[in-house]
């Protein structure tokens, strides 16, 4: 339990490094998810969002607004749309992930170099867990 605690404070202090705070946390949540899954359909992407399909038709309509996001036709099936995230949506993503890891960099400069050695030698068991909670193999 302590160890999940201290991950879940580590997610929250990630999430206060991305500025500027002008997109919600399920929206970059979703522009990601669309980057590393690929094109999804509107309830797949809600599920995984943990979100209401008319909430996530509402998001995608304003992602596709702000030319972060498209719908586009499913090959598999003409009466399914597909969203996708598009180049100005990676590029955004991009943008704050370079904000986010410049300020994390800033902070982990201020730790004991005893303290960057131990996060360091715990990023692959967390590259595992992560894998794990995207479905992968440890």
């Amino acid at each position: 339990m302590e160890l999940a605690v201290g991950l879940a404070r580590v997610r929250t202090m990630m999430r206060l490094l991305d500025v500027p705070r002008d997109l919600s946390i399920t929206a970059l949540s979703t522009l990601a998810n669309l980057e590393r899954l690929g094109p999804r359909r509107l309830t797949e992407l809600a599920a995984i969002e943990g979100v209401t399909q008319p909430a996530m038709t509402q998001l995608v309509s304003r992602l596709e607004r702000e030319a972060m996001a498209e719908r586009l036709p499913d090959p598999d099936d003409g009466r399914v749309v597909l969203v996708a995230v598009t180049q100005h949506g990676r590029a955004e993503l991009a943008r704050r992930r370079a904000v986010q890891a410049k300020r994390l960099a800033e902070l982990l400069a201020e730790l004991p170099e005893a303290d960057r050695a131990a996060i360091a030698a715990a990023l692959p068991a967390l590259e595992r867990l992560t894998d794990l909670a995207y479905g992968g193999e440890a």
